[in-house]
């Protein structure tokens, strides 16, 4: 894999080309700027989670998200909350039922809902235009990866290696980053750590634009993460430890 250097990971931005991020960090809009996640996630509204675009120029189109976002994210809060609407009414009944048909509805409730949270992370942390990590969790990156170029070729190498999802989580107990592979949306999880950052590497993902270019489409993902996001996150789950 080739090395993205720390000029092209900051995305060219003004600061970054001026020498002066690591001093400047974020502006104060984006300071202000509160991105909420929670609140309108599908498993609290049983709706779908509005998209904050159409596509990605350079990255996505809308060909390609449009399918993404209805079928696969659409169709697993529809099972999401199938399931979860079943073992409900017969909780709510009383009714008697085997281990088996209750072993599979309740890992399909477990799957589809984690899918429902996947693909909402993944979206979210999506930007069209460029924007830059906060000295936060640039620092956090560098000392437990060595460098954001390390950072960036082993998230590169997860998602390579992942047949469903690569993540970088941070974990409150020894507050240390991350990068998982799941290869299912129940698997790969580290228990209690927090996703900061999901890349779908589901062929669903990314096969519109890139066909069986997987490598290119996971080099240009790390050119539109939406860092106001990531920000976010780990602002909140460090406040939390």
């Amino acid at each position: 894999m080739s090395t993205l250097s720390r000029r092209e990971f900051l995305f060219t931005s003004s600061a970054a080309a001026a020498g002066t991020f690591a001093a400047a960090g974020l502006t104060h809009a984006d300071e202000a700027e509160e991105i909420e996640e929670t609140a309108q996630s599908g498993l609290v509204t049983g709706q779908p989670k509005p998209l904050g675009y159409k596509a990605i120029p350079g990255f996505l189109s809308a060909e390609q998200i449009t399918p993404h976002y209805t079928a696969h994210y659409g169709g697993a809060l529809r099972g999401y909350t199938a399931a979860d609407a079943e073992l409900q009414t017969r909780i709510s009944a009383g009714r008697a039922i085997s281990s088996s048909v209750y072993g599979a509805i309740t890992r399909s409730r477990t799957s589809k809902g984690n899918s429902v949270l996947l693909h909402e992370l993944y979206f979210d942390g999506l930007a069209e235009k460029p924007n830059v990590p906060s000295p936060e969790i640039i620092a956090a990156i560098e000392k437990r990866f060595g460098s954001i170029d390390r950072w960036v070729e082993d998230f590169k190498a997860s998602a390579s290696a992942a047949a469903g999802w690569a993540i970088l989580a941070f974990h409150p107990l020894n507050g240390n980053l991350y990068n998982l592979v799941s290869d299912e949306h129940a698997m790969g999880v580290l228990w209690m750590s927090t996703p900061l950052l999901v890349i779908d590497v589901y062929e669903h993902a990314y096969y519109v634009d890139y066909q069986n270019r997987k490598a290119e489409y996971i080099s240009k993902f790390t050119q539109h993460i939406d860092w106001r996001a990531v920000n976010q996150r780990y602002r909140k789950v460090r406040s939390s430890v």
